[in-house]
């Protein structure tokens, strides 16, 4: 195993990193704030860890890069960031205890949204940044940024970017991987300008649009207010859920939307199933909250849709506290968090087109038990899925749940109790944020012992990662040489 150039990689990750961190610097500035000294601890550290990596791995470097090195890569980058993420909360005293300041970084970057901060409002404006810049720097992933930006990696540059990009699989939209990994990022900054433009129109002033915007196309819903989006006008919340349904869908079917490739667009069985979910489960909540609660019918759709696409498109962020409505409204909010967005997307979860295969398997096989003599394939997209990838797919499904049932157990041996046990697991898997029990949408993580902490900030990596890429890292075949 090429170790020398997976220290190489990490070098660059982190160097990238310390860049980052540096822009936190015009918020200090902007806001005179006493934080520079904490931020310049941190990206000195940062920059200095990840040059000390590549300098001392360059000699007799040989770039190449295979499939077991990749899977490597990308789970090691995930932690090493998520620890020097960390820093800047550490050194501005913004968050005591460096479970804490660790768990908050990991959720950012995995942009799953869970915190433990019980005032967000008084944390200074600068780490508030950081903390949503970790969002928007996770969402598309840093390693498909590496290999934007580093013409090296072509060697091996695919193996990284499917390493690290979600879902079943992520399509090529150019023969080079590098491009396009830059036509994503593009989408992706371009997705966040826009938002940043609307929702300064709704009179957000820069900074809350800044953030809200890397927090919604990241999918990941850390807010710089205390009552996350509950405290904007209807026009701001309308933009944020017409922005997370675009950060929920894959992005490749962005590109072939700008490139004027609809039918590839409108054929999309993932898509349309992800609208139907939608559609149909905002209808539904909307409908009970008029019948049961003593509000107006905009207002009811509104709330209704808005926690339905944050929630499905593990966004996270929240208008309404849907702990408080009636069971029905609740159990249906429950059931979205095992759907997650589509793949390809900034979002988290099981993934809709998993879910599609599924349940279209369940159908071809009823329709063989029927007609033994017949040939009946299934299709996604027009196209045949063999039986290989359905068997992988629904594997991926079980060990989610089982995963998902393993971390509820641990958590529960840590003395949480059993519904906020389960709800934490779920969410951080799911990167969903909000969850139930005692880390409900107007509640935090903080009152989660330190151990169940890191606990949930493995299963937030591992959730990111689509459990595979880590997983396979504790076989004995992989160290095999």
């Amino acid at each position: 195993m090429n170790i020398r150039f997976v220290l190489n990689i990490l070098g660059r990750v982190l160097i990238i990193l310390g860049l980052f961190m540096c822009t936190n610097f015009i918020w200090v500035a902007v806001y005179n704030e006493a934080t520079f000294w904490g931020h310049f601890y941190s990206c000195i550290i940062t920059l200095l860890g990840g040059m000390g990596l590549y300098i001392g791995s360059s000699v007799n470097l040989k770039p190449s890069l295979g499939l077991r090195e990749s899977y490597l890569t990308v789970t090691f980058a995930w932690v090493v960031i998520s620890a020097f993420s960390a820093l800047p909360y550490m050194f501005t005293q913004s968050i005591q205890g460096y479970e804490n300041a660790f768990f908050e970084s990991v959720s950012g970057l995995t942009t799953t949204g869970a915190s433990i901060l019980n005032d967000i409002e008084a944390v200074p404006k600068s780490v508030l940044y950081w903390r949503s810049l970790t969002h928007w720097i996770g969402g598309m992933g840093i390693i498909v940024l590496v290999v934007a930006i580093l013409p090296m990696l072509r060697v091996g540059g695919y193996n990284l970017f499917k390493s690290e990009a979600t879902g079943i699989s992520y399509e090529k939209l150019t023969p080079r991987t590098a491009s396009t990994a830059k036509r994503l990022w593009g989408i992706y900054v371009g997705l966040t300008f826009i938002q940043v433009v609307f929702l300064m129109l709704g009179d957000m002033n820069f900074f809350d649009s800044l953030c809200h915007s890397f927090g919604t196309i990241a999918t990941g819903g850390f807010s710089p207010k205390n009552d996350s989006i509950a405290g904007y006008s209807p026009y701001i919340q309308y933009v944020i859920m017409a922005f997370m349904m675009l950060a929920g869908i894959n992005f490749t079917l962005h590109y072939f939307t700008i490139k004027g490739k609809f039918k590839k667009v409108t054929g999309n069985d993932e898509l349309k199933t992800y609208l139907s979910i939608i559609i149909v489960t905002g209808v539904i909540i909307a409908v009970v909250l008029i019948r049961n609660l003593d509000i107006g019918i905009e207002e009811a759709f509104r709330n209704a849709f808005f926690q339905v696409v944050s929630i499905v498109t593990s966004t996270g962020y929240i208008t309404d506290d849907y702990l408080l409505w009636p069971t029905q409204g609740w159990i249906m909010i429950f059931l979205l968090f095992f759907v997650g967005a589509s793949v390809g997307s900034t979002g988290g979860g099981i993934k809709v087109i998993r879910l599609v295969v599924a349940f279209k398997s369940f159908y071809v096989n009823f329709r063989r038990l029927l007609h033994p003599n017949s040939v009946i394939v299934l299709r996604v997209n027009g196209e045949v899925v063999d039986d290989e990838k359905v068997s992988n797919i629904l594997g991926f499904i079980v060990l989610y749940f089982m995963t998902a049932l393993l971390g509820t157990v641990v958590m529960i041996f840590l003395n949480v109790d059993a519904v906020t046990a389960m709800a934490s697991v779920i969410s951080s898997m799911g990167a969903v944020g909000p969850a139930f029990g005692e880390v409900g949408p107007t509640s935090n993580f903080f009152m989660i012992p330190d151990g169940g902490k890191y606990i949930l900030s493995f299963l937030m990596i591992l959730g990111r990662l689509e459990l595979t890429t880590v997983f396979v890292l504790f076989t004995l075949d992989f160290w095999k040489d």
